[in-house]
């Protein structure tokens, strides 16, 4: 739902519904959608690359995470190949001429829109005021740390927790501010089901602590000390670890979608696609899944999306930043429950019992969707141990 200038209520076509523990709440259609349809559009409230993303050297705008790369150096840097050479550069939609540095980092930025944006959102917080960062700083201590505790591939990244406190502190509604995040679900652990998020096990409570003090000499004051407490602190890592959005972002494939309306005849759509299917094989082979600027981000609406196995909506990034696009994988019809799936599509096609494996140390819930309801015949064993049984089997 939106608010019009007269200040009532225009439908957006779906609204968030309390629907009771232990879910909580859930999104539904106030309208009927076909499969392809966009279902909404949201901006995060805050996003971060992943730090070993950056350290890879897929460079993103620090705001937007708009990729700072053309298609053409996107695409030899990943392929390892610097005479690559892709046809049709003007399908190549990033503008160089707009990028520009924070004047006080190493911070960069796809506009002066996007700089303006970070710096009064969190960024005056953060910023280190120096383009050679002093290794014992803090905030450059927290980076390496979390680093060395999460290796790729990445699903959070501390840098977010900072900007979400940092933008807190920057608000001018304080409380306001406050509020936002915590709309989003923060419990630590599913107690009806004795689940504990994975990033606050036992076995992680000294790095937690680490963290924790690190982000404290960053990022004190006396609006956030709420968060900057032992058990603030892990429910803003719950927080986090169960809303976090991933998002990626390509101008490879910006330039592959654009390829895709070019008027070519017959014969050179078929070179043009064959060219990509090589150039696709090659970025295999080379950089396997890594492909995109990666990073995450929390949207509220997005966030009020339940889980399903069997989702009937995807979320996607098509403006190569982060604009989030929620599209219809499935017709929806008018009161349905919008759902997506909070696993990739290689967990989808798992076993029911990896699947909830997956979904209760990340998300602290047992999926009962139909397709898990459908399979609950099947054997309590991971894919891993199915395969083991069948090669025992052929053994």
């Amino acid at each position: 739902m939106m608010a019009t200038q007269d200040g009532e209520r225009e439908d957006s076509g779906v609204e968030v519904r309390v629907i009771g523990e232990p879910i909580g709440k859930g999104l539904f259609a106030t309208q009927d959608f076909k499969a392809g349809d966009v279902i909404f559009e949201e901006r995060p409230l805050v996003s971060c690359q992943f730090l070993w993303n950056a350290a890879y050297g897929y460079l993103a705008c620090d705001f937007c995470m708009r990729s700072l790369e053309t298609a053409q150096e996107n695409a030899s840097r990943l392929a390892q190949n610097p005479q690559l050479s892709l046809p049709f550069p003007e399908c190549c939609d990033t503008k160089k001429d707009t990028f520009i540095e924070c004047p006080s980092c190493d911070a960069s930025y796809c506009s002066r829109e996007c700089r303006s944006s970070a710096w009064n959102q969190y960024h005056e917080t953060l910023c280190l005021r120096s383009y050679m960062p002093d290794p014992s700083h803090p905030l450059v201590m927290l980076q390496e740390a979390w680093k060395q505790m999460h290796y790729p591939p990445e699903t959070a990244c501390v840098m977010l927790l900072a900007r979400i406190i940092a933008t807190v502190r920057q608000a001018s509604d304080k409380e306001g501010a406050t509020a936002l995040f915590m709309q989003f679900c923060h419990r630590t652990m599913n107690e009806e089901e004795e689940i504990a998020h994975k990033l606050l096990g036992q076995e992680f409570q000294e790095q937690l602590e680490s963290l924790r003090t690190l982000i404290e000499k960053s990022v004190w004051s006396s609006e956030v000390q709420q968060w900057l407490t032992p058990e603030g602190f892990r429910s803003l890592v719950a927080l986090v670890g169960t809303n976090g959005q991933g998002i990626g972002t390509s101008p490879l494939s910006r330039w592959v979608r654009n390829c895709d309306n070019l008027d070519l005849s017959e014969e050179e759509r078929k070179n043009l696609n064959h060219l990509i299917d090589d150039l696709y094989d090659q970025l295999e082979k080379e950089a396997g899944g890594f492909l995109n600027n990666e990073g995450s981000g929390l949207y509220p609406l997005q966030s009020s999306c339940n889980h399903s196995c069997n989702n009937n909506a995807m979320p996607t990034f098509p403006y190569n930043n982060f604009q989030l696009v929620m599209s219809a994988v499935q017709d929806i019809s008018v009161g349905e429950e919008i759902c997506v799936s909070y696993l990739d599509e290689c967990n989808l096609g798992r076993s029911r019992h990896s699947r909830n494996a997956i979904l209760r140390e990340n998300y602290l819930f047992t999926c009962k969707c139909s397709k898990c309801e459908e399979q609950t015949g099947e054997p309590d064993v991971t894919s891993e141990e199915e395969m083991e049984e069948d090669d025992d089997l052929e053994d």
